[in-house]
């Protein structure tokens, strides 16, 4: 029996659609017959008419139940939420058929089968569903290599709680009951599951043999979410979510929306809401251009920057398998979300090419350009210093010049924390790119230049969620450069969301600072992340943990501690966590020149040159080593 059930369960779903179709036409037929039995009061044989009323119920039952959708997920769903469906498609079907044969007699056919037998169809069919249930749960258990299902608990007794567990009621994932802070719900039944408090969570851990923690708290604010996440991450447990709500409004609740923990919530701050009057000011109903498309914080301006309807948006990127990723997403979202009045126009370039650069400004007149285009992961930049001072400096210089000659009206540059007091050549170039625009804004230019400088972006490329989340996955250790080391964190949405809104307040040479909240250690980062996957860290406190933590020093040019302002003289924007810093600048007239000399180091890769010329254009430079370019370190090697 159990080789028939996985054999069914392995069949294409036509085919199991198809069985299910069967098996509801021989039940039609079925309780047909049975409700002419029970109304003569004997075992009857159906002949002539009498057949009437088995195609009458088989013309209107399969129909309802396909309309219904009662044969999209037979196999997986037997729960209350199944009963319901069945019971809503039999009612309709129940009442035309009465219709039919009830209301209007016809010879031969009792009135009374036309209310009996819609009775029976309900009763069989459900019996169906449940027992199919429980005869292929048990097959469907064994698809999963012969893995025992997991228990797990659904924090959240409300309408995406009980929508989660019915979704799981044929998954690897066995829910034993419900978690909600309401004591109004605390001990009741939902679904045949107990609701239990929270604060009883670590006796039900090993009661119950709890693997996981569904957190189906879509409204919940980030502050209860990290009281949640406090109290469950010192139990061995692992913790997954759900989407948020606008996730969610377009349906039901499936087991493919579960997923890990959101890497916001390990901020530990609630976002601010946009503004939208800002987020919509330099974009909407205009051509907007965007350097860097493909990239992390680049491609989540494309994303935010679509939603606020511009007419055309213009994704610069010389990646082609990065341009071509962010463009086809962006065309599903246009088709998705209704947004089919914004053209998408992917073009490989390179933003330091200034005949491409001027060619494609030139065609399309942007109105604003977001020049996120730019190398950023500091070893890399440090062992390759003239091209990053190239990418970072020249390429901004070459799209800003582009701007400003083909009447761009505003330009915001993309810029880090790691550009204040750098220690390395990356921050270095990012510092001399701002300086760059305030030059340029400082000459006559009815182009407004401004800068947004931010800390790192949680997820991104390259950053460490990704990285400690693989680490994680391979059973560790987790590698850090120091155990002091700390970084400012935002999410990839939030930040690109305030980047939007800084540009719109410029004026013309401002640099923008986003308030990042308080710096994170990255150690703590790293055991949360651990705790939260249900895992423990192995040190010496707790020699049989199960991810041990090792430190590897730092990295050329790496800092321990990053800072948002070089002076401490900020003033205050309209939006709270928006500011502006006043930071020095050579004129024009004078930075002219010495970038003049600059590219004449970098074309002949004059390293000594090149990082003279930066201690001199960014007196807040202070390199902590020796030059690491590797061309420089093999030459010295041969």
């Amino acid at each position: 029996m159990d080789q028939t059930a996985s054999a069914i369960l392995a069949l294409p779903r036509p085919a199991k659609r198809a069985i299910a179709v069967a098996l509801d036409a021989f039940l039609c037929a079925v309780t047909v017959w049975m409700a002419f039995s029970l109304r003569l009061d004997e075992w009857a044989t159906l002949a002539g008419v009498q057949w009437f009323a088995v195609l009458g119920s088989l013309g209107l039952a399969i129909p309802i139940f396909l309309k219904s959708g009662l044969y999209r997920a037979i196999f997986r769903y037997t729960g209350w939420s199944a009963l319901v469906a069945i019971a809503r498609a039999v009612s309709i079907y129940g009442g035309l058929y009465a219709a039919i044969f009830t209301l209007f007699s016809i010879d031969g056919i009792p009135r009374s089968v036309g209310i009996i037998q819609p009775i029976l169809l309900f009763i069989f069919v459900a019996i169906s569903r449940v027992a199919a249930g429980y005869w292929l749960g048990g097959a469907y258990s064994e698809l999963f290599n012969g893995r025992a299902r997991q228990n797990v608990m659904v924090y959240g007794a409300g309408l995406a709680g009980r929508q989660l567990a019915s979704a799981l009621t044929r998954s690897e994932l066995k829910v034993v009951g419900f978690l909600d802070d309401d004591p109004a719900l605390q001990g009741r039944l939902l679904l045949g599951l107990p609701v239990y408090d929270p604060a009883t969570l670590p006796s039900l851990v090993q009661r119950h043999g709890l693997t996981d923690i569904l957190l189906a708290i879509p409204s919940a604010s980030r502050k209860r979410r990290n009281e949640i996440l406090d109290l469950v991450r010192e139990l061995p447990v692992a913790v997954r979510t759900l989407p948020g709500l606008s996730d969610l409004a377009q349906g039901r609740v499936q087991t493919t929306d579960i997923r890990e923990l959101d890497v916001d919530d390990l901020l530990g701050r609630e976002p601010v809401p946009p503004d939208e009057a800002l987020l919509q000011q330099n974009v909407r109903g205009k051509t907007v251009l965007i350097t860097g498309a493909g990239g992390s914080i680049g491609s989540e301006l494309c994303r935010q920057i679509l939603m606020a309807h511009p007419a055309t948006m213009l994704l610069i990127e010389i990646s082609e398998p990065a341009l071509y990723s962010i463009h086809q997403e962006l065309c599903g979202r246009l088709e998705d979300e209704g947004l089919a009045g914004t053209r998408l126009v992917p073009l490989l370039a390179s933003a330091g090419d200034p005949e491409r650069m001027r060619g494609i400004m030139a065609a399309w007149r942007p109105d604003t350009v977001y020049h996120a285009a730019a190398y950023k992961h500091v070893p890399l930049v440090e062992h390759n210093p003239c091209v990053g001072v190239a990418n970072n400096v020249f390429g901004t210089l070459t799209t800003a010049v582009a701007a400003r000659e083909t009447g761009v009206s505003d330009f915001v540059l993309i810029s880090t924390d790691k550009a204040v007091r750098p220690t390395n050549i990356m921050g270095t170039s990012k510092r001399l790119a701002e300086q760059v625009l305030q030059a340029m804004a400082a000459s006559s230019s009815k182009t407004r230049f401004s800068m947004v400088r931010f800390g790192n972006v949680l997820d991104s490329s390259g950053s460490v969620v990704p990285l400690f989340r693989r680490q994680i996955r391979n059973g560790g250790p987790i590698t850090i450069t120091h155990p002091d080391i700390t970084r400012f964190f935002m999410t990839i949405p939030e930040a690109a969301q305030l980047v939007i809104q800084a540009g719109a307040m410029a004026e013309g040479g401002e640099v923008f600072v986003l308030d990042m909240g308080e710096p994170v250690r990255i150690i703590d980062l790293a055991r949360k992340m651990v705790e939260l996957s249900g895992l423990r860290v192995k040190d010496d406190h707790s020699a049989d943990g199960d991810i041990a933590i090792e430190v590897i020093g730092l990295r050329p040019g790496e800092k321990l501690y990053e800072e948002l302002l070089i002076g401490d003289n900020p003033s205050g924007t309209s939006h709270s966590r928006i500011m502006k810093a006043n930071e020095h600048f050579l004129p024009w007239s004078k930075l002219s020149k010495e970038l003049d000399c600059l590219k004449k180091a970098i074309d002949i890769n004059d390293v000594a040159e090149v990082l003279k010329i930066l201690l001199r254009l960014v007196p807040e430079y202070k390199p902590e080593g020796n030059v690491v370019d590797w061309i420089h370190l093999e030459r010295l090697a041969s």
